[in-house]
């Protein structure tokens, strides 16, 4: 037996790359708009630029750039943006000119088999309400409220 095959191996997302076809448009819109803060923006040359963004209290950031992906632009998604209070980060959002989909919460929450309701879970549960929207090029995130109770 490999003793080595039963070590525990450390796994962290820590970037995701978004295909984008305007690189400044959609950098201001993460910073701008949704509130990512800017980490690197780095081009050594004409082919090649990454920028990295990281969204407020997370260890995963995203790469946008030229050069990073031969992915289609907009190709990305529900890539899960996780929140404590849904309807006040959707508020913010929309504040700073995100379009930002309806609240919905899963249905039957015990048994769910993929329904959904409008607004916030009655009883604002855990991993229970969602809210979409798009970057420029149409790469799509998910909010998803976890930890309302704990705040």
């Amino acid at each position: 037996m490999n003793t080595t095959s039963m070590a525990v191996v450390r796994l962290s997302v820590e970037v995701i790359t978004l295909p984008v076809s305007d690189v400044e448009r959609v950098l201001r819109f993460y910073v701008d708009q949704v509130g990512f803060t800017l980490d690197v923006d780095y081009s050594p040359n004409d082919a090649f630029r990454v920028v990295q963004l990281t969204p407020p209290g997370s260890s995963c950031s995203i790469q946008i750039g030229r050069g990073l992906t031969d992915a289609p632009v907009g190709s990305l998604r529900n890539v899960y943006l996780v929140v404590t209070d849904l309807e006040a980060a959707r508020s913010r959002l929309l504040e700073r000119g995100v379009k930002v989909g309806e609240i919905r919460h899963k249905v039957p929450i015990d048994a769910w088999d993929g329904s959904f309701a409008p607004g916030l879970d009655p009883a604002r549960r855990d991993y229970a309400s969602f809210a979409d929207f798009s970057d420029p090029d149409g790469n799509s995130w998910v909010l998803q409220e976890r930890g309302y109770r704990n705040v």
